[in-house]
């Protein structure tokens, strides 16, 4: 049996590829509800039922009317239909979280598909050579995740190299 490296930096190296990596192919979509940034705080506001609420609404209107920050607009998935479907997204006293994580881990892996397809173009090669994926949502935490969801429907067999990174669990 071989020793252990004896290091932390002896273990790093151990850890990294030989060869140069690259990034061959990148994706981007956008989920279909697009809100410019100016109107944000009435859209939100409306859909919500909290026009009443003008000092928090003006807040957010200071917020997002900022052209320091380079937002020029939205895209959601949440819309107005989803919203009357499922009243516990604003309703304070109704749990929502479950019903929010179930609509993002139906959706999130088909929006990938579509920003992967896109990379798969780019790159030029058959998603089937793909050796490794990186994967990064700020939507949706359950098991298995939408990383997994997303290797299954672009073919990669289980034993390709999944890398993923779950930033956040926000749905807005």
């Amino acid at each position: 049996m071989g020793s252990a490296p004896a290091t932390v930096h002896e273990m790093r190296r151990a850890q990294r590829a030989d060869g140069p990596a690259a990034v061959l192919g990148i994706g981007t979509a956008n989920p279909p509800t697009c809100i410019a940034q100016d109107d944000y705080p009435d859209y939100y506001f409306r859909v919500t039922n909290n026009e009443h609420l003008t000092d928090l609404k003006a807040k957010l209107s200071r917020i997002c009317n900022n052209k320091k920050s380079g937002i020029r607009q939205r895209y959601l998935h949440l819309n107005e239909e989803l919203l009357a479907a499922n009243r516990g997204f604003i309703d304070p006293t109704r749990p929502s979280q479950d019903e929010r994580v179930e609509i993002a881990s139906a959706v999130v892996p088909e929006l990938a598909t579509k920003a992967a397809a896109k990379a798969i173009t780019e790159w030029g090669r058959p998603a089937t050579d793909i050796t490794h994926l990186i994967f990064s949502t700020y939507s949706g935490t359950r098991a298995p995740s939408a990383d997994r969801r997303l290797a299954s429907l672009l073919g990669l067999r289980p034993t390709k190299n999944i890398s993923t990174s779950t930033i956040s669990n926000q749905f807005y």
